[in-house]
């Protein structure tokens, strides 16, 4: 691929299908270890990735630099920005299910409680801000339990090796994060298809016809599916996040016990 000024600044692997299928693979292998895990524990890994990103700022600058030609100010405001995103939702992972989980009064003899549960494997159409998107897609999908298999910006992949780097060496279990650069149009139809996939977030998927295309081939096995929205603008997302984005992809699990027994 070529920077902003048209000069070479790296090559990039193309992923393909079996890339997609093989990422799979590994995100399912690793669902149960990494759900499994306590909320606080999986809080202490995003943070530990936000402090590894804080040691690669420099890096992260001078490539969002390089990538997108814009001011030095700027990329270090995104970079900042995804860094704090990660501390953001590391704090939330072991508070959400108070917040969306509760005691529902019932008017029988027993205890009604309701507790989120992650869904699965997610797959994830990265958005074009090759930093902060990235991080506001992949963050909160892992930090409810989730694993993903994410497809980067096709047109600012390097940031998103660089990310990668930093996932490695954060504690974070291998196969919890896949990322996968190319074509979201050649690898995204099959992640959608894909039968093992609980989930598909197309939050980069911003052609339409592929937004609609990949949301029937989701509908063949029930994939809860997050479209595209209009705050998922790169300005836009250096707005503190909601909550939807961590809810989108949880299961409400009721259990009902008798009382006294």
């Amino acid at each position: 691929m070529l920077d902003a000024k048209g000069r070479f600044l790296a090559n990039i692997a193309q992923g393909s299908r079996k890339d997609a299928r093989d990422a799979v693979v590994a995100a399912r292998k690793a669902f149960g270890g990494w759900s499994g895990r306590t909320a606080y524990n999986r809080g202490q890994i995003l943070y530990r990735i936000a402090e590894v990103m804080e040691g690669r700022r420099d890096q992260f600058t001078a490539e969002l630099q390089a990538s997108e030609g814009i001011p030095i100010a700027k990329a270090r405001t995104y970079v900042d920005a995804s860094i704090d995103r990660w501390v953001w939702y590391a704090g939330w992972t072991d508070k959400i299910t108070q917040v969306v989980g509760g005691a529902n009064p019932v008017a029988a003899p027993y205890f009604n409680l309701s507790s989120p549960e992650p869904t699965g494997v997610v797959a994830v159409i990265a958005p074009q801000g090759p930093l902060l998107g990235l991080t506001s897609v992949i963050a909160p999908v892992i930090a409810s339990g989730n694993t993903a298999v994410v497809i980067a910006s096709e047109r600012y992949p390097v940031p998103a090796i660089t990310l990668s780097e930093c996932l490695a060496t954060a504690d974070l279990p291998a196969g919890v994060v896949n990322i996968l650069t190319g074509s979201a149009g050649e690898i995204a139809p099959w992640l959608a298809s894909h039968m093992d996939v609980n989930g598909i977030d197309l939050t980069g998927a911003t052609d339409p016809e592929l937004a609609t295309s990949l949301e029937a081939d989701a509908a063949e096995n029930l994939k809860r599916v997050r479209r595209p929205a209009p705050q998922d603008g790169p300005e836009d997302l250096l707005a503190t996040p909601a909550l939807d984005r961590m809810t989108q992809f949880l299961e409400v699990k009721t259990v009902w016990h008798p009382i006294g027994t």
